[in-house]
């Protein structure tokens, strides 16, 4: 799995959040460098990603009873992410003056 900027924008929340609860085997982590300084000083390394899998199953079961199609929602959001990279890059290969 990769987890792509996953810096905290919320102050109300945990500055190691996103990494707290998505360390687990071959898995990459985009972290920004102030969250990563963070984990270093109070993070709590341990295997997270795979807690609460029942539950989870059970809730993408419930999405599914409520006619949420989490595939299609999922290849929107995967579409839409690669979109933005590539925006990005175009941006940084071709500068305006």
């Amino acid at each position: 799995m990769l987890w792509a900027s996953t810096g905290t924008n919320n102050p109300l929340y945990p500055d190691t959040l996103y990494i707290d609860q998505l360390i687990g085997p071959d898995t990459v982590n985009t972290v920004p460098p102030a969250t990563l300084n963070a984990f270093l000083d109070h993070g709590r390394p341990a295997v997270t990603v795979t807690g609460g899998l029942s539950d989870a199953h059970k809730r993408i079961e419930q999405l599914a009873e409520m006619d949420i199609d989490l595939e299609r929602i999922t290849e929107e959001l995967q579409e839409k992410g690669v979109a933005s990279v590539a925006d990005s890059l175009r941006e940084r290969s071709n500068p305006s003056p």
